[in-house]
């Protein structure tokens, strides 16, 4: 899953990762239990704090649901609507359960080195895969594009859970140091820095663009999709103002997914 960098973060260890703010990281693997996950920057794999990132938000990913549950689900919607949702057969691993309408189809992504492949393309995140699917036909035999899902919960697991869901967490330890992940035992330190460094909750600092906005209006905020925006003021209902590209002005919130820490 991608991550967002909240605030920048400089490696003390070998086996840390550095990143800036704004920056995008790929989650490899995080525990409940720890406040230390494992990314991989830019081909580098590593440490980061948890409470420096957060996890964007992705409707699709459904968790532990069971092929029967996703053919419930899925069965009738339009075709290409689809959700992913962890393997039943291959624990740790995913699968991509697709509307056809009257039925339900399901891949398996299969994973290896880091790269996810459902036909012969491959990808260095389950998200660019998806992403890639959405333009190009995931079904040999028709054209089928995935679909996002309708604004129901009936499609996901826990809609009352977190609103971040992490398809990396799984129970496979497989070439991962999960006891230092859990203990380092050689940084006793890392229990004091996090509780030093822990950001303040509240109102949301920063915003993940969910689309485009591109009005004509000076006033307003122009941003593309993926944009990282600094939240100035965000107490009107109505419009929010904000920074993006050296540039403030308002702009609706509903184009934007508030990120909280």
């Amino acid at each position: 899953m991608e991550a967002l960098a909240l605030f920048s973060f400089t490696a003390s260890e070998a086996d840390e990762i550095s990143f800036k703010k704004g920056d995008l990281i790929k989650v490899t693997e995080m525990e409940d239990d720890s406040c230390w996950v494992t990314a991989e920057i830019q081909g580098r794999r590593g440490y980061v704090p948890e409470n420096y990132i957060s996890l964007l938000p992705y409707s699709w990913f459904a968790g532990p649901v069971s092929r029967l549950e996703a053919e419930k689900r899925l069965r009738w919607q339009d075709t290409g609507v689809f959700l992913v949702r962890e393997s039943e057969s291959a624990p740790g691993e995913f699968s991509v359960s697709v509307s056809y309408g009257d039925r339900v189809e399901h891949f398996r992504v299969l994973e290896g080195g880091g790269q996810y492949c459902i036909w012969d393309e491959s990808f260095c995140s389950l998200n660019r895969l998806v992403d890639f699917y959405r333009t190009h036909s995931i079904a040999v035999e028709k054209v089928v594009c995935l679909r996002d899902p309708p604004e129901s919960p009936s499609l996901l697991s826990h809609p009352e859970h977190n609103p971040y869901p992490n398809p990396y967490k799984s129970s496979s330890q497989e070439s991962l140091p999960s006891a230092r992940l859990y203990s380092h035992p050689s940084h006793p330190q890392r229990e004091s820095f996090q509780r030093l460094h822990e950001p303040v909750l509240g109102k949301p600092r920063l915003a993940h663009a969910l689309c485009d906005y591109t009005p004509p209006h000076t006033a307003h905020l122009h941003f593309l999709r993926g944009d990282i925006i600094d939240l100035l003021d965000c107490s009107s209902s109505l419009t929010w103002r904000g920074r993006c590209r050296g540039r403030v002005g308002i702009f609706p919130p509903e184009y934007v997914q508030p990120l909280y820490h």
